[in-house]
């Protein structure tokens, strides 16, 4: 009997806007320099919420969203922002030359 499989699609297991935001900083934390990735997983969080609310509280036309965020697309920083918020989520910069502090026992 063959094995028969369906497509992954982690869009189906994106339920939250907490699932959203630890799918998306997953994200980031693996993606390097890698934009396309990022805008690939900011599609996939588009694609979880729905992408005619994600048009709806964006203000961008839903046939754009899904070009931008394809991974082949180059958003402007605006739309990202506006998919971000839409989502319910924002980014946060860090510093990545802060060691974190270490505390010496007397």
């Amino acid at each position: 009997m063959p094995l028969v499989t369906t497509p992954f699609d982690s869009a189906d297991y994106l339920k939250t806007e907490e699932d959203i935001a630890d799918y998306l900083q997953q994200c980031f934390d693996v993606a390097g320099n890698d934009s396309a990735f990022i805008t690939r997983a900011l599609g996939v969080a588009a694609r979880a919420r729905g992408m005619t609310y994600v048009s709806n509280q964006s203000g961008l036309a839903r046939e754009n969203l899904y070009k931008a965020l394809s991974g082949e697309g180059n958003p402007s920083f605006a739309t990202i922002i506006k998919v971000a918020d839409a989502l319910g989520v924002s980014f946060k910069a860090v510093s990545k030359h802060t060691q974190p502090a270490v505390i010496h026992a007397s």
